[in-house]
């Protein structure tokens, strides 16, 4: 299997996620600068968080434009695995691979620590090695991300089971107080229908390791290991 990280003028996790991926799970993985177009080769895209093109105009809205988002748009279409973390969320978002939109965190700060996720689909390929209400801890590092869904859009994520990860208290309550950015419903990630495209703000790649004081980011990692090393089935 092979990993591609696609890298945009201002990305600046790039290089995280490319560590976990080969010093940490030791699996084969490139840069793909934002300008090639052929992603063919890879078994799973990452788009890493940053601030892709100075986040100007709106956040992801000129990455979105980057000729290499052709190839994972048809990558996706052909089931193949995207994770979108933080401005990676915000850039298929505005590439249209997900539903919703992004506002400023409503309490107009950039808000950077740790975070606590219940997991609420643990079926997903990104989510194998976890289980249903189990509490991860993964940090969160934005200013905009404030997730935001009409109620047409929600009951349809909710109804298909794509609200992938929610904002809770250590304990899985989901509480106003441990929402960090005022997203719909506490929602910190989500997936497409068809489940093999998954968009989350906080970043995993940043507590993949002991010591970093946690790895419970790696479980997502593993999860796709996991998942494409059985042909991408769920058994």
């Amino acid at each position: 299997m092979k990993f591609g990280v696609v890298v945009f003028p201002g990305s600046n996790c790039d290089a995280d996620v490319k560590y976990v991926i080969d010093q940490v799970l030791k699996q084969p993985v490139d840069y793909i600068w934002h300008q090639e177009a052929d992603v063919s080769g890879y078994d799973c895209l990452v788009l890493p968080g940053g601030f892709s093109f100075g986040d100007y105009l709106r956040i992801g809205a000129i990455a979105r434009f980057s000729p290499v988002m052709k190839g994972v748009e048809r990558f996706a279409r052909d089931g193949g695995l995207v994770i979108g973390i933080c401005n990676g969320f915000q850039i298929l978002l505005e590439a249209g691979l997900l539903p919703g939109a992004m506002k400023i965190n409503d309490n107009l700060q950039f808000r950077c620590h740790d975070t606590f996720l219940r997991v609420e689909n643990a079926t997903t390929p990104f989510t194998g090695r976890m289980s249903a209400g189990q509490v991860v801890k993964i940090p969160i590092a934005h200013g905009e991300g404030n997730y935001y869904a009409d109620e047409e859009t929600l009951a349809e994520l909710e109804k298909n089971g794509q609200v992938v990860f929610r904002y809770s208290t250590p304990e899985g309550e989901i509480t106003r107080e441990a929402n960090p950015n005022g997203s719909t419903a506490n929602i910190a990630g989500i997936v497409n229908k068809e489940g093999n495209v998954l968009g989350m703000m906080p970043h995993p790649e940043r507590c993949a390791e002991a010591i970093l004081g946690g790895e419970d980011g790696k479980l997502i990692f593993q999860s796709i290991v996991d998942w494409l090393e059985r042909g991408g089935n769920s058994d």
